[in-house]
């Protein structure tokens, strides 16, 4: 596959997640949330794993495309409700992703894998699942975790990194632990790993 239709790939996720109504501001400026987050994916998997399939960059970049448009408020706010929510957003990408691909011209095979991709399917057996799933942990852990612990209990928090820590490998341990945190930051992350 050639660089230039990856490329046009990852206009039309972007174009899309362009569309997102929820904002972040970025360098002084609003930007689509879902729009930062895919480029944040892709430069944060570049980073992780140079040599990527394209099918992981392809991945990686749709991850949570058009995410806004199955809100968490649409599920009953607990535990069975999450888990549902998950799920059906995960085919949801994968279905976005997938119908995108098929209009550049992509190949079923190539489809298929981004799909499989996207559901997480076999992490923790699937080399380039995992890669995925490390790269997402990263991508909280360096753009998010820090505004995650204002809004929550410590409580909270050093569950979600214990939660993180165990979904990643060891290379994923490496890598978070080499991101720079605040004081307060990093001090729950070895709260979370000493318990």
């Amino acid at each position: 596959m050639t660089t230039k239709i990856i490329t046009e790939a990852y206009t039309l996720f972007d174009q899309a997640n362009a569309e997102d109504p929820n904002t972040e501001i970025v360098n002084g400026k609003p930007i689509a949330k879902e729009l930062i987050y895919g480029q944040r994916m892709t430069q944060t998997l570049e980073d992780f794993e140079s040599d990527a399939s394209d099918a992981l960059k392809l991945a990686a970049r749709s991850q949570h495309i058009c995410r806004w448009e199955i809100p968490r408020s649409g599920y009953p706010m607990d535990r069975i409700g999450y888990l549902k929510w998950r799920e059906d957003l995960k085919k949801f990408h994968a279905r976005k992703a997938s119908e995108i691909l098929q209009d550049l011209g992509y190949d079923t095979q190539t489809i298929d894998r981004v799909s499989f991709l996207l559901q997480k399917k076999k992490l923790k057996k699937d080399e380039e699942t995992q890669i995925l799933e490390d790269v997402i942990c990263l991508v909280f852990l360096n753009f998010y975790y820090e505004e995650f612990l204002e809004k929550h209990t410590e409580e909270k928090v050093i569950d979600i990194l214990q939660k993180t820590w165990r979904k990643m490998s060891e290379k994923g341990h490496q890598s978070a632990l080499q991101l720079s945190y605040s004081e307060k930051a990093l001090k729950l992350i070895k709260q979370a790993l000493d318990e």
